[in-house]
C-alpha cells in the first residue's frame, strides 16, 4: 500500500520517519471511509482525511469537475489543498 494513501489536513509537521511510522500503523489498523461515497481507503487511489469529514480521490475530481464546469474557480485557500493533495507543493 501506498505511504501516502491516506493524506491528513490540518496535522502538525512531523519528522519523516515518524510520518511513515504512524502512516504505516493507521494504515495497518484503521479504514477511513469517504464521507460522500461511503468506499474505504482500501478501495481508492487516496483518501484525504479532514476534521470530521473525508474524501476519496474519486469524489474530489467529481467536485472540482463541477466546480470548472460552473466556471468557477478555487479560492487560494482550496488551490494550495489541491496543490498538496496532488504533491505540487511540499
Amino acid at each position: 500500500m501506498s505511504e501516502d494513501k491516506v493524506v491528513s489536513l490540518g496535522a502538525k509537521k512531523k519528522s519523516m520517519a515518524d510520518e511513515k511510522h504512524q502512516e504505516e500503523n493507521n494504515e495497518a489498523n484503521e479504514l477511513v471511509y469517504c464521507s460522500f461515497c461511503g468506499r474505504p481507503n482500501t478501495q481508492v487511489i487516496k483518501m484525504v482525511k479532514g476534521p470530521g469529514v473525508n474524501i476519496c480521490s474519486e469524489c474530489a475530481m467529481i467536485a472540482v469537475q463541477y466546480l470548472i464546469l460552473q466556471d468557477r474557480m478555487p479560492s487560494a485557500e482550496a488551490q494550495h489543498i489541491l496543490d498538496a493533495f496532488w504533491g505540487k507543493a511540499r
